[in-house]
Parts: C-alpha cells; sequence; structure tokens
C-alpha cells in the first residue's frame, strides 16, 4: 500500500486564523495529541519571527514523540543578507529541529514586487538557503509559495524556481496554493507537468481553502502523485483557512486506498478534532464532514427508517471508522423510525405497535410546534421520553419560587443580577440567594446552591453555553398564534455534555425550564450511573 505523509501546521499556519490564539503551552499539548494520532511531521512555528514560538522551540526539546517530527518553518535568507549574517534565517538551526520547512518566491509577481529583486537573484536565493541548511540537518522541504498562480502566469521562472531547489538537495518540493484560487483541473495539469519536467523530485502540496476546494485539490494532487499533504485540524487558518486534515486523512485511507496514519489511529481523529477545538477555545462545526457532531446525524423519517435496516442507505461510511457515532435526530419531521431507534439506545426498546410510540409522537410534534426544538435539546426529549414510558413524573425537587432582580448603580459599572430560589427536597425547604453574570447564570447558581447539600454531583456541572431565539408565529396549544423565546443551554461535567430547551413568552421563564430539565438530565443519569455499577 502506498503511503502519503501528512504534515499538520496547524501551530504554525494555523494559528493565523482569525480569532484563534495559542500560548507556548496550549501548542505544547496541541503536539503531544496530534503525535498521538500519528500525523508524521508537526510544524511548531516559525523560531524567528516571535517569542511565542521561540519559546516553543526551547520548551519541545524535553519532550519525546513517538510517531511525529517537529519541524521548524521559515524564509530563504533576506536578499539584503546572506545565510550567515541573516538572524531570523539562522534561528531555524537554533530551534535545533531535525526537520526544517522553508518557503521561497516562485510567483515572478512577488519576486519582483515584494522583494524587489531580479528572478535570477530570486532563484539564487532559494538555492543557496537550502544548500546552507542540508549538512544541518535530517530534511529540508521547501514550500513553494504562490506556486500554480506564479506557474499559469510564468511556468519558465516557476519551474526554474523548483529546479533550484530540487538540486540543492530539498527532500520534498512542496506546491502551494497560497492564495486558494485553483481549480482541482489546474492541479492535476500542473502537477503533471512538473512531473515530466522533474521526474526525480518528489511533490508535496499545501492548499487554502478560499474557492472551497482545499481539500479536493489536496486530494487530486496526491492523485497526480503528491506523497506528502500539508493541512490543519478542522482547517484552521488564515481567511477561509487551510486544507482540512480532518477530512483528508479519510478520504486517503478510506476512499484513496492509500495509508496515512492508519486504520487504528484514525479511529481518534474526532477526539483530536474537537480536543484542538478546545485547547482554542473554538466550537466544534457541527456540519463539518467525518468529525462533526451532525455528520451522521438523521432526522427525516424516511433516512432514519432506511438506515435501520443498513446504514449504508445514507451514510457513505461507518462513523466508527473516524471515531464518530450515528445520531438519530427527534423533531417534527421524526417518523415512527426515529424514536424506536432512540428509544433502544435509551434502554427502552419499543415495537413499533406499542400504543406509547402513538402518545409520544403526538407530543413531540405538539411541543416542537410550540418551539421546542428536541433534535438540538437531546437531554429534554430523553426527560420527556423517560416520563412517557414510565409513567412517573422526574421530579427530584419540588419548585415552590424564584425571585430575579437586575441592578446598575453606577454609570460605570457592570448590572449585577441576583436570584433568589425556594425548593423543596425530602420534605426540607431550602431557601437560597445567589448573584450571578447575568439573571439565567444567577438562577442557575441560586438553584445548584439549594440542591447540592441533596446531591453533591451538582458541583461537578457547568453551564457552557447559552443561546435565546426570538421566534414568532409558532402554533401554541390554544390554536392561536404568537411570539415566545426559545432557550437552549448546554452543560456539561466530567462524563459528557447535553443541552436542554425551555420556551415561553418570558425569557427567564425559559431559562428556567431549561435550567430545571439540565439538572434533572445530571442527576438522572447519575442515577442510571449507579445502577450499571
Amino acid at each position: 500500500m502506498k503511503k502519503v505523509s501528512i504534515y499538520d501546521t496547524t501551530l504554525r499556519d494555523g494559528t493565523q486564523a482569525e480569532e484563534l490564539n495559542l500560548t507556548m503551552e496550549d501548542k505544547v499539548r496541541i503536539a503531544h495529541k496530534l503525535d498521538e494520532l500519528g500525523v508524521h511531521y508537526i510544524e511548531g512555528g516559525w523560531p524567528g519571527s516571535n517569542p511565542t514560538d521561540h519559546h516553543f522551540f526551547q520548551e519541545i526539546q524535553k519532550h519525546s514523540f513517538q510517531n511525529s517530527t517537529i519541524t521548524a518553518f521559515g524564509s530563504t535568507y533576506n536578499p539584503k543578507a546572506s545565510p550567515e549574517t541573516d538572524r531570523i534565517f539562522q534561528s531555524l538551526l537554533e530551534s535545533k529541529a531535525e526537520v526544517l520547512t522553508i518557503f521561497g518566491k516562485t510567483w515572478d509577481l512577488h519576486a519582483t514586487l515584494a522583494l524587489g529583486i531580479e528572478e535570477q537573484r530570486n532563484t539564487q536565493i532559494i538555492r543557496e538557503s537550502i544548500a546552507y541548511l542540508k549538512p544541518h540537518v535530517r530534511e529540508v522541504f521547501f514550500d513553494a509559495e504562490h506556486f500554480f498562480d506564479g506557474f499559469k502566469e510564468n511556468p519558465e521562472f516557476s519551474l526554474a524556481c523548483l529546479r533550484a531547489a530540487h538540486e540543492a538537495g530539498a527532500d520534498v518540493l512542496v506546491l502551494c496554493d497560497t492564495n486558494g484560487g485553483s481549480l482541482p483541473r489546474d492541479i492535476s495539469e500542473i502537477i503533471r507537468t512538473i512531473r515530466e519536467k522533474l521526474p526525480e523530485a518528489a511533490l508535496g502540496i499545501h492548499t487554502h481553502n478560499d474557492s472551497e476546494l482545499a481539500v479536493a485539490n489536496a486530494l487530486e494532487a496526491v492523485r497526480q502523485g503528491a506523497r506528502h499533504v500539508q493541512g490543519t485540524i478542522n482547517g484552521y487558518g488564515e481567511r477561509c483557512g487551510n486544507a482540512n486534515l480532518c477530512s483528508i486523512i479519510p478520504c486517503l485511507e478510506l476512499k484513496m486506498g492509500l495509508e496515512a496514519i492508519g486504520e487504528q489511529r484514525m479511529k481518534s481523529l474526532v477526539e483530536a478534532s474537537h480536543f484542538v477545538s478546545e485547547i482554542a477555545n473554538l466550537r466544534p462545526f457541527l456540519r463539518q464532514p467525518f468529525v462533526g457532531a451532525s455528520a451522521f446525524a438523521h432526522k427525516g423519517g424516511v433516512h432514519v427508517s432506511a438506515v435501520r435496516k443498513d446504514a449504508r442507505t445514507y451514510e457513505h461510511i461507518k462513523p466508527e471508522a473516524v471515531g464518530n457515532v450515528q445520531r438519530i435526530l427527534l423533531s417534527d419531521l421524526a417518523g415512527r423510525s426515529n424514536l424506536l431507534t432512540k428509544a433502544e439506545q435509551f434502554g427502552y426498546p419499543l415495537d413499533k405497535g406499542d400504543p406509547r410510540v402513538d402518545q409520544i409522537m403526538k407530543e413531540l410534534k405538539l411541543r416542537e410546534s410550540m418551539g421546542f426544538e428536541y433534535s438540538v435539546a437531546e437531554a429534554s426529549f430523553e426527560l420527556m421520553f423517560h416520563e412517557a414510558i414510565t409513567g412517573k413524573t422526574i421530579n427530584y425537587f419540588k419548585f415552590l419560587n424564584f425571585f430575579v432582580a437586575d441592578a446598575k448603580r453606577e454609570e460605570d459599572a457592570e448590572p449585577t443580577s441576583e436570584a433568589t430560589v425556594m425548593v423543596e427536597v425530602e420534605d426540607q425547604i431550602e431557601h437560597t440567594a445567589a448573584t450571578g453574570m447575568g439573571p439565567v447564570n444567577a438562577l442557575d447558581r441560586a438553584l445548584r446552591k439549594a440542591l447540592e447539600r441533596f446531591y453533591p454531583n451538582l458541583a461537578d456541572v457547568r453551564l457552557l453555553d447559552f443561546k435565546v431565539r426570538v421566534l414568532s408565529g409558532a402554533v401554541r396549544d390554544t390554536g392561536g398564534t404568537a411570539s415566545f423565546v426559545r432557550v437552549l443551554i448546554e452543560s456539561g461535567d466530567q462524563y459528557n455534555r447535553w443541552t436542554t430547551v425551555g420556551v415561553s413568552h418570558n425569557i427567564i421563564e425559559a431559562s428556567w425550564q431549561a435550567v430545571v430539565d439540565s439538572i434533572n438530565f445530571k442527576l438522572l443519569c447519575d442515577e442510571k450511573r449507579k445502577l450499571t455499577q
């Protein structure tokens, strides 16, 4: 089986994405996760460009890696200096990285405009930079910046740059679609030409996603003979991002019959994707192919009915191959198959003729017409389902009343929120108060404060996300229409994350419903966990 080297540049190119910032400690943690995933090269950064990357290469010397090689990134030497006198260029060797990647101009526009030098001088700089570095390290990769744009306008110049890098000893010539504007046919035609002109050269590919084609272009490059692919986890990167390794890797392994990181390690792809998202403090993209939470989620009744018979009807791969799972969603589009599948997942298998199926379906469709969204708030649905099946109300406490107040005491001061809650647990009345960053946070803290004496595990719960949407025109149980709000709250503990929903004309009441569902779901899960231990 042919192998493809995976080169991850999340820690360098990925950090150029808007809203993505990583500390040195963040970069070290991600590097270890990428090593577990089995990528072959981890580009740690540009050691001469900023203090964070400089410190990263100092720190990373203390760490060991099983599968990955840390690489340092930089440029060819400054035209006004020499390899020996350019301090930023010298920092590549000072990084002590075993593999170095340097980029050079391969579009005459950049050579003459950005660097202000003649074409011949540009190829000389490429040749001398690689020749100087090569004896000191294990491998040198040459990133041919703007190669495809340059080749389209002046193929002789772009080819001369590649030839200079190859003759100087570059181990891989990485062809870069830096502006992300090339089409797969461009990639295909140009690489075929390069392979004819430089048949002995090892080729790599580095694509950007400005035309939504980064993954397609990378795969086409591999199809044409490239055996080194650069990209980032989740496609993070400048502008529209880089080629997404979370899509490239399974396509190489499962669809093209090539070996990248291997079947076993690929099962941790979802875990790696979410890990990087969490470290970067960015919410995972639900509809991201392969690794997104919605990648194998089925909502339409016809789809679910078919999937229950054979998942291949609506799934292009097995979710488990990348560490994902099949999900069946509930909504007013749901059919019986959706509900029967969810019943199995909840541990209550139902026969399709069971009268409770019709009862639950009717309640589901009624609530969704009122604005509830159970395809997202699966925890709230599970509570409703559990009550319908068992005939018992899930009520770990009895609500008596709550009161919420907001105040702003000085012109420049932040508003403060205070909530008081009165509940009854085991015939004992708890009356507590708490402040918070907004009324919902105050309510959540006051309720948990009242309940933690009886349910200590609630101290582990964290409110992770809060969304409000104003809806209008939904059918109410009175048959009329009205404007109202829907609140979705995402909570989590050390075991999992869950989402609950509340709907009301009053945002505080809707929030209260979602908070109460969150608490009840946590306690129900703890109860189930005890029974299985």
